[in-house]
């Protein structure tokens, strides 16, 4: 129970919010801690770009193995049942040397402190200087931890169950207020006036 943060999956508003971080016409790697039901993992995969990498980290054997078939046509996608601070050497095997995002949804309220600073300090070193790590959680408690980080950028999302804040820590302040433009949606148009 403790390594499955959330009963229900995040919704598509919370998904967005997470997503809209992201510059995906820049991004090469992604890495995702805690893939679950691969809520996250579909929508960053329709985003990516054809020469992206997406590896995602899941301790669950049986959530692992459904991400495994969800995305086994998708070269991509890696799906690693192991342990998140480990990220770095899966980049290193193959041939990558650091992650432009890393997003995560695992507990880390329920991770002890060594654990989560080796785990954030391990993100810190894997990211790329303009790269981001984008938690989403039901408190702002990590942010007290990840002191390493240039700045932190913190939305709150009522539109989902539970409602959780979306962390956005930068590596370095060159990116801190820039997100990627969103696309909008054409508006509908009514009858005209008579």
């Amino acid at each position: 129970p403790k390594q499955v943060a959330y009963v229900l999956p995040s919704s598509k508003k919370l998904i967005a919010r997470v997503l809209d971080h992201m510059d995906f016409a820049t991004t090469k790697t992604v890495v995702e801690f805690g893939g679950g039901e691969g809520c996250y993992t579909r929508e960053i995969v329709q985003r990516l770009p054809s020469d992206g990498r997406l590896l995602v980290f899941e301790l669950d054997p049986h959530l692992a193995d459904h991400l495994r078939n969800q995305f086994q046509d998708d070269e991509r996608v890696l799906v690693y049942q192991s342990d998140a601070a480990h990220f770095r050497d899966e980049l290193r095997k193959l041939g990558i040397g650091q992650a432009d995002y890393v997003i995560s949804g695992i507990p880390f309220s329920y991770i002890p402190a060594g654990k989560k600073r080796e785990i954030l300090h391990a993100v810190h070193d894997g990211l790329s200087a303009d790269g981001m790590f984008i938690v989403y959680q039901v408190t702002t408690e990590l942010k007290g931890h990840a002191r390493m980080f240039a700045a932190c950028e913190i939305e709150y999302c009522l539109a989902t169950i539970p409602p959780m804040f979306v962390l956005a820590f930068h590596k370095t302040d060159s990116t801190v207020g820039r997100k990627r433009a969103k696309k909008r949606k054409p508006k509908k148009r009514g009858k005209a006036a008579a």
